[in-house]
């Protein structure tokens, strides 16, 4: 499966952004879908994950309550809604997929086996 990243920018503390991950190569029913991020001089780290089903959805503690998960079967995309931005969440965002991760796996990068070429979010204060 082969997935695009996008919908990254510029934008000020406490406004909105939605990153898409678009998918084609196969569909992503039954395919867990998380994100990533990777700040400047920082390790990548988990954001959020969709189990494979759809109906689990997972969040880091510092994105808990502002950022939210949705699919589109019909697109074939999955959707990071990210509200209240803080310039902490300043990174570039990867999305990424795999069909046989487990749920207990979700936040371990290394459990996917596709992945998006990142889009960059740039929060200023």
């Amino acid at each position: 499966v082969q997935l695009q990243a996008s919908g990254g920018g510029v934008v000020q503390a406490g406004e909105s952004l939605r990153l898409s991950c678009a998918a084609s190569g196969r569909t992503l029913r039954g395919v867990a879908v998380g994100w990533f991020r990777q700040a400047p001089g920082k390790e990548r780290e988990f954001v959020a994950a969709s189990s494979r089903t759809g109906s689990g959805l997972y969040f880091s503690d510092s994105v808990k309550g502002r950022f939210t998960l949705s699919r589109d079967n019909a697109k074939n995309t999955v959707y990071l809604q990210m509200n209240l931005l803080k310039p902490e969440d300043t990174a570039v965002y990867y999305c990424a997929a795999s069909s046989s991760i487990i749920t207990s796996s979700l936040g371990m990068d290394s459990a996917y086996a596709y992945w998006g070429q990142g889009t960059l979010v740039t929060v200023s204060s």
